[in-house]
């Protein structure tokens, strides 16, 4: 196709050349009728060609086209992207430290604070801004400050370090400007972007490029494994910024570069608007954390060898490695085995684009999976419920002189395994909280980590682990359970 129209251009050029005519006048239809053909199949690729662009994506043809600017989006646009200052007080480390004589000299070491920069978006006039959780990450304080000058301390409504996602509120009596949230799933690879932010803190910065690729994974960057890849410079400060369309929506917030040197060599991810989107209303609804929709089952990648095994073309899609026999995927008719194929129409290339699927539905709705099951793919109809909460919700704080004391634990239901982003299929004890300073903060114990054994009994329940803790033995022997590792410990306590 390139070289047809470079063809059709020398055609122009010298017909202008031959005729004394301007190059504007070249390029209009000619008035043979013949000449018309050879120009009408030159575009579409010959009688029979089927490469005919379609009237919304096309590249530039002709001068006046290869004139136009981004300036009138970015005017648009530029308003709604902000630049988010965090700060986090530290105490000040000194090798004297603790030392009777230095200190008395001395003093301690004054603290000081460690602060970052980074981007976000204002997506409702109310005042909300969506940016990244690493941006905002364990900050004393956020401010926002918009390219009119004006500043505002904010107030974090939600954060989540899988998602790399957190939202602000900032308070004026005055609505303030936004980008409207697009929708990602309607990107192709190719399609022109523009990414605005404050990359290095030199101020705000608008770069231009395309998507390079869509349904990005195992990037490094967060849990979540769905990213838009794009070539528009982003760089440090970049992170929370805007990556918009050619609309003038907010398609993307920018996360992370690859890059060798720390600067951009053309690799960017974003997270999808379709996320953000999901992320966001959670916010503005009040919600503790960020509820995906349970459906009661656990996936598996699809292996070559699997696909092979079921008769498949082509590893794709995610393989039910178990049911709940209690939940939605049960009352469905899905069985451990089956392949969901795809999710309310899009396809499921792997099993990170399932959980993406999931993750931006609506708790409460209904979707449909196309499911290969005994080698016959079928429509299934599955809804979408809130993960429920177990038969005991209680929570047990440990006390006593063990390494556990100053935890707070409770038994793993699926909601509270969603809260504390684990898998919600696991089962036992899990450690809820950890107040500062106690025992259990000292020895490292995190929310999140999972009892499994104490002093050789088997921990199944939060009564019977605090028991067990609170016993007098300065002898103690346990296993838990971090991120999918099993650790085992023994120490005189």
């Amino acid at each position: 196709m390139r070289a047809k129209r470079y063809l059709l251009l020398a055609l122009c050029a010298w017909m202008a050349v031959a005729g004394g005519v301007s190059a504007q006048e070249a390029t209009k239809p000619a008035e043979d009728p013949g000449l018309s053909d050879v120009l009408t199949d030159l575009l579409n690729g010959g009688k029979d060609g089927t490469a005919t662009p379609g009237p919304d994506r096309r590249v530039p043809f002709g001068r006046e086209e290869m004139q136009l600017s981004f300036a009138p989006l970015v005017k648009d646009t530029a308003a709604a992207v902000v630049n988010v200052y965090a700060s986090k007080q530290v105490k000040a480390r000194s090798p004297f430290e603790g030392d009777p004589f230095f200190e008395q000299f001395f003093g301690r070491g004054a603290p000081r604070n460690r602060s970052s920069l980074g981007s976000g978006v204002l997506v409702d006039p109310s005042g909300i801004v969506v940016t990244n959780n690493h941006v905002v990450q364990d900050a004393d304080q956020v401010k926002v400050a918009l390219s009119d000058g004006r500043e505002f301390t904010s107030k974090v409504l939600l954060k989540d370090d899988s998602l790399d996602l957190a939202v602000l509120k900032i308070d004026s009596d005055k609505p303030f400007p936004t980008i409207a949230i697009g929708d990602s799933d309607a990107l192709q690879v190719g399609d022109l972007v523009l990414a605005i932010g404050n990359p290095f803190g030199v101020g705000q910065t608008t770069t231009s490029g395309i998507v390079s690729a869509l349904a990005r994974t195992h990037i490094g960057v967060s849990d979540s494994g769905f990213f838009i890849q794009t070539d528009a410079a982003i760089n440090p400060g970049n992170s929370g910024g805007a990556l918009i369309n050619m609309g003038g929506q907010l398609i993307g917030i920018n996360t992370a570069i690859f890059s060798r040197t720390g600067g951009s060599i053309g690799i960017g991810f974003a997270i999808p608007s379709n996320m953000v989107r999901a992320f966001t209303e959670a916010a503005k609804g009040g919600a503790e954390f960020f509820e995906r929709p349970f459906i009661g089952a656990s996936f598996e990648p699809v292996t070559p060898q699997i696909a092979e095994s079921l008769g498949m073309d082509h590893p794709a899609g995610a393989l039910i490695s178990s049911v709940d026999e209690n939940g939605p995927a049960a009352r469905a008719g899905l069985k451990p085995g089956d392949v969901v194929l795809s999710f309310n129409g899009a396809a499921i290339e792997h099993m990170e684009a399932l959980d993406y699927r999931l993750a931006t539905q609506p708790i409460g709705g209904k979707a449909t999976l196309s499911v290969l099951t005994k080698g016959e793919e079928k429509a299934v109809e599955v809804a979408l419920e809130r993960a429920p909460e177990g038969a005991s919700t209680n929570e047990v704080l440990l006390g006593g002189r063990s390494p556990f004391a100053g935890a707070k634990v409770a038994v793993l239901s699926p909601r509270l395994a969603q809260r504390l982003r684990v898998a919600t299929d696991t089962k036992g004890v899990v450690i809820v909280g950890v107040d500062g300073g106690s025992a259990a903060a000292g020895f490292g114990f995190q929310a999140g980590d999972i009892v499994r054994e104490l002093n050789g009994e088997t921990i199944d329940t939060a009564e019977k682990l605090k028991q067990l803790a609170e016993e007098d033995t300065r002898w103690w022997r346990f296993t838990v359970e971090r991120d999918g590792r099993i650790m085992r410990q023994m120490l005189r306590y």
